[in-house]
């Protein structure tokens, strides 16, 4: 074997090696990923529902109150983000805080025509699924195999936030 041979062998066999390695790197990811709680609600209009039923969706729980100006400041981004990819297959799920009035929570919805689902967590229940929330606004992103990809504390970085929406949908 010349050495130009033996050189493009050991070539082809680091391009094997970095393929599989790339391969079961992306598949630690793909199957690592934790399963959402499976939590039911009822939103701000009377509809029951649940995570599971959301399935097939890309679905974006914030955890929000009227008290946080973050939360208020990042508010019309969220409306335009899930006005962008509501056809597609995103649902948000704004999840007001335990200790915010209700009376404040629908004021805010209705004065400012929230398009998504909007539901009280009046007992600290869906905070607590998701790891205990505490700080808002928190975030996290769900695939369609309902598997927690993504945490967000504090407001998201908007393209990035895009980016990772736009790669679930398309999957």
């Amino acid at each position: 074997m010349t050495h130009t041979n033996r050189l493009a062998s050991v070539r082809t066999a680091l391009a094997i090696i970095l393929g599989l390695a790339l391969a079961a790197g992306a598949a630690y990811v793909f199957w690592s990923r934790p399963a959402a709680p499976d939590i039911a609600f009822t939103t701000l209009k009377g509809e029951a529902t649940s995570l599971q039923q959301l399935r097939g969706k890309v679905v974006y729980v914030n955890f929000w109150a009227t008290s946080c100006a973050t939360c208020i400041k990042e508010m019309p981004d969220l409306v335009r983000t899930y006005e962008r990819y509501a056809p597609r297959g995103f649902e948000l799920l704004a999840v007001a805080m335990h200790y915010d009035p209700p009376s404040y929570v629908e004021n805010y919805t209705n004065k400012n025509k929230l398009p998504f689902k909007v539901v009280l967590d009046t007992n600290g229940s869906i905070a607590s699924a998701f790891g205990d929330v505490k700080l808002t606004p928190t975030a996290v992103l769900i695939d369609k195999q309902g598997r927690v990809f993504s945490r967000f504390v504090g407001e998201p970085d908007l393209p990035s936030l895009h980016a990772q929406i736009e790669r679930e949908l398309a999957d």
